[in-house]
């Protein structure tokens, strides 16, 4: 009898229950990793998410194998390897004598539903475990969220309730409020200065030779000679341990600043390694915690860290389960425009846009002001395909995972889903932009005009948005003050305005 437990790319998770000492010494068990197409081509993916997976893959192998543990690793350019998880599991199950597989639940719809389909094909009996890596249950915050969403905030709420976390003796919020949202919205003058990310510089040049030589396509720059992203579980702590010491103190001032002098500001980059389950959420909530306990980080930062792994992170992975696949065809607004081409290579004369996209393809990370404010709320405004949007972040961030990535585009970037997940479209026009960055001082559009010779695309492409959504927007409680301006501004100023994005969107691909 020989068990075959199946690891897919982002279950790299050492302290589950399968890897305990007790576990590792049992010979009746294989472990099996699969690189393949199949995962690789559903989407065009940057060359750092391919990479970085693949390499983490082949480290926690390692790390089984030197356990004592029995593994079965299939790389991308094996002759055997047929390049999808069912195929190579009849054969494993055939040239392995496998009577019984085991396999942790899926985060992606896409893969869980292909796995339960083709349980039947196995031929043997198949047992689905929990990852053992999130804080809220799948099964009964589906069940909940089927029903009705709830707000976010108030579900943070409860999650902060049942794990007891920033809570006085009495069950209350320390400080006296749940949410010190408003704090943390301070512009940055390049005062404190901004760490940098630890950068591991592993030489991964071997490995991206096998994933070119195998016919994978991706986007974006490899890196492949200095790979900068955390691959282990002794890089990912040391990350974590580096965020905490040189940038959490500032991350909650600061978290929704942008600037052309540093990407990535006081933000963790936490989230590639979270999401291959390389760190859990719980150990990166309590190493913030500390901080604060210790009195070295404020309420204000502590709170806004902890609100985005607890609440945030937690909350679109219930909305994810609860509502697909139907999630994935939601367009409400039916927006239907193709991506400008300038997405994809980054040359656009919108300082902004050119400053968060260029960093996207080079990092294969934009912090999520940019990817919310700049990225996703030009597509909002310029009425882009809700299905042209999701393809673009799933395929350019190495931390998107459908699950994580389609409610926070297709939900609170592009409104798609009417409302579901946020209580109003996330739009904004460049003073916003402006407020926030630095990016406007440098552009050749002017971001106090809304039409003319210069014009800001973001303000008039923020007014058509609205005057051609009033009848299902303009009642939005959320969104009084904005439609009052727009009745009050004068017939004429309307007209031009209206005119100048009709311009805009007809040269969407030369703006």
């Amino acid at each position: 009898m020989t068990i075959l437990r199946l690891i897919l790319g982002d279950q790299l998770n050492i302290r589950h229950s399968w890897f305990s000492e007790a576990e590792r010494g049992r010979t009746d068990v294989l472990y099996v990793l699969m690189e393949l197409r199949s995962e690789t081509d559903y989407a065009w993916h940057h060359a750092q998410k391919v990479l970085g997976i693949f390499a983490a893959m082949r480290g926690f192998a390692k790390a089984l194998q030197n356990a004592g543990c029995r593994v079965r690793y299939i790389k991308i350019g094996d002759a055997d390897n047929r390049q999808d998880f069912i195929s190579n599991l009849l054969a494993l199950i055939e040239t392995e004598q496998i009577t019984q597989l085991e396999r942790q639940q899926a985060d992606e719809y896409r893969l869980e539903s292909q796995l339960l389909a083709a349980e039947a094909r196995l031929g043997i009996p198949v047992f689905v475990v929990d990852s053992e890596h999130f804080l809220a249950d799948r099964a009964a915050i589906s069940a909940q969220f089927a029903q009705k969403i709830p707000r976010m905030e108030f579900f943070y709420r409860t999650l902060r309730k049942q794990y007891q976390i920033l809570l006085d003796a009495e069950g209350q919020p320390v400080g006296g409020q749940w949410n010190f949202d408003q704090d943390n919205r301070k512009r940055w003058n390049g005062q404190p200065a901004a760490p940098a990310w630890p950068q591991y510089g592993t030489d991964l040049s071997d490995l991206w030779q096998e994933i070119a030589a195998a016919g994978v396509k991706t986007i974006g720059q490899a890196q492949a000679q200095v790979f900068p992203w955390p691959l282990t579980r002794a890089q990912a702590k040391h990350a974590l341990a580096t965020f905490i010491d040189n940038a959490l103190p500032h991350f909650g001032a600061y978290q929704d600043a942008m600037s052309t002098a540093s990407p990535t500001l006081f933000h963790a980059g936490l989230s590639f390694a979270l999401n291959l389950k390389l760190l859990h959420p719980l150990e990166v909530i309590n190493a913030a915690l500390a901080e604060y306990q210790a009195g070295r980080v404020s309420l204000s930062t502590v709170e806004g860290f902890v609100r985005q792994i607890l609440g945030w992170r937690e909350f679109v992975r219930g909305v994810y389960w609860a509502r697909m696949p139907n999630y994935g065809q939601l367009n409400e607004l039916n927006h239907q425009r193709r991506l400008p081409s300038w997405y994809w290579d980054g040359n656009t004369k919108m300082n902004c846009a050119k400053h968060a996209i260029g960093q996207s393809l080079q990092l294969g990370y934009a912090h999520h002001i940019q990817r919310l404010m700049i990225t996703g709320n030009f597509a909002l405004l310029a009425g882009i395909a809700p299905d042209d949007v999701d393809a673009w972040y799933l395929g350019i961030y190495v931390d998107a995972f459908e699950w994580v990535e389609m409610p926070n585009t297709r939900g609170m970037s592009q409104y798609a889903d009417g409302g579901l997940l946020g209580s109003k479209p996330y739009a904004g026009s460049a003073s916003y932009i402006n407020k926030m960055s630095d990016y406007c001082k440098s552009c050749c559009y002017q971001p106090k005009l809304r039409h003319g010779e210069g014009a800001c695309p973001f303000n008039s492409l923020y007014w058509h948005f609205h005057a051609r959504h009033a009848t299902r927007l303009e009642k939005n409680p959320r969104l009084g003050m904005t439609y009052q301006t727009w009745r009050k501004m004068p017939e004429d100023e309307k007209t031009a305005t209206l005119a100048q994005a009709e311009l805009y969107l007809q040269r969407l691909n030369e703006l």
